[in-house]
């Protein structure tokens, strides 16, 4: 008879993850939780913040969820729930997940870590003093304490090799998963009409109003090169940073009439605002990953974004990568009108390698080879 293996447990901390509040790290754990489904060599037990339960049902059937008795909107209350709250949970679990960036001072020692960028070593002016001596303070000791780490590109891995020191095979590679998108002409037609776009081309810039996201790169080539021309931008997104300053540049550039700030939009909206764009623009000056560029692909939408971080290496060759000058941007929508088909089609291929099964597969493979 066949011996039977029990399964691993494995606990996941996800108490950081406040639904609609952290951008794409949510999407990017929660993916890939998705993508274990039928992997059930492993036990799975996800610790999560009020209101996480109901904003991912979805995942009901791949992962037990423990919500502690707070939301994470206040990281002092999240850190102390994690040294108390979630350490005494998950004391005997085989391997205990951090999704958050940072490891908690107390628990388990046998641990992963999924480190999502380390945007703070590059553009430090963009984060609050209190955030940015809490990520000097912790991020250190995090990375050298855990088992392993897990990144969503080999961008964000060669930064921590080259400005912690560690050793290459602590690093692993897990690439974001992205469901299958299809396009849906009904609802695109039904979100022009909601938000007036009827008889408008546009370009869609789906991130939050964060600095770094570089909103007003997009006002610029608007009251700049692209003054002449009748293509409006859509930003959809929840409010950053950033925010109010974008609202005075776009009053103040005299571009109001073609600059539509829709705010956070989900689900099929949000994909109908992408689908019915001629283009999916992303001048982020700093991604980790940027699963909106696989998610435009999977809806035959052509992308254009920077040459920065992360985001040549997501592109592969399916996308029109730019260096972020007005100048390389200028001709942008001509060079959009005769590559479309191509891009598409490009789109259409890169995106089979960013599965969520593969995104399962790749974070599964970790697991076993810690537990091993």
């Amino acid at each position: 008879m066949a011996e039977i293996h029990e399964a691993r447990e494995i606990a996941i901390n996800l108490l950081w993850c406040a639904p609609g509040k952290v951008g794409g790290s949510e999407q990017y754990l929660t993916r890939q939780l998705a993508g274990l489904c039928g992997h059930s060599e492993f036990n799975l037990h996800a610790y999560v913040p009020q209101g996480f339960m109901t904003a991912h049902g979805e995942l009901a059937d791949v992962v037990h969820m423990h919500e502690m008795p707070s939301t994470a909107h206040n990281r002092g209350t999240r850190i102390f729930y994690e040294n108390t709250w979630l350490a005494a949970r998950t004391k005997s679990a085989h391997l205990v997940h951090h999704g958050g960036g940072t490891l908690p001072v107390r628990g388990n020692s046998n641990t992963l870590l999924t480190v999502h960028d380390v945007q703070y070593l590059t553009y430090p002016e963009y984060f609050s003093a209190v955030r940015l001596r809490y990520l000097k303070a912790m991020m250190p000791q995090s990375v050298q304490r855990a088992r392993a780490i897990a990144v969503p590109s080999a961008y964000v891995r060669d930064v921590l090799i080259e400005k912690f020191s560690l050793p290459g095979e602590k690093i692993h590679v897990v690439r974001h998963g992205v469901e299958a998108l299809v396009r849906n002409e009904k609802n695109v037609a039904r979100m022009r009409n909601k938000y007036g776009l009827e008889n408008v081309e546009y370009y869609v810039y789906p991130a939050m109003t964060h600095p770094h996201k570089n909103h007003a790169f997009l006002v610029s080539l608007l009251a700049g090169p692209w003054k002449n021309r009748s293509e409006h931008v859509v930003f959809i997104g929840s409010t950053g940073r950033a925010h109010e300053e974008l609202l005075k540049l776009v009053a103040d550039s005299g571009v109001a009439h073609r600059v539509h700030i829709v705010g956070r939009v989900e689900g099929s909206e949000r994909d109908a605002f992408v689908a019915g764009s001629r283009a999916l623009v992303f001048p982020s000056q700093y991604e980790g990953f940027g699963a909106p560029l696989i998610e435009a692909m999977s809806l035959g939408v052509p992308v254009v974004c920077a040459n920065t971080a992360s985001l040549p290496e997501v592109a592969g060759n399916a996308a029109l990568v730019l260096p972020l000058t007005l100048d390389a941007w200028s001709n942008m929508p001509s060079t959009i009108e005769n590559m479309s088909g191509e891009l598409v089609q490009r789109g259409y291929e890169r995106v089979q390698h960013f599965s969520l099964a593969e995104s399962g597969n790749d974070l599964a493979a970790v697991y076993e080879g810690i537990l091993s």
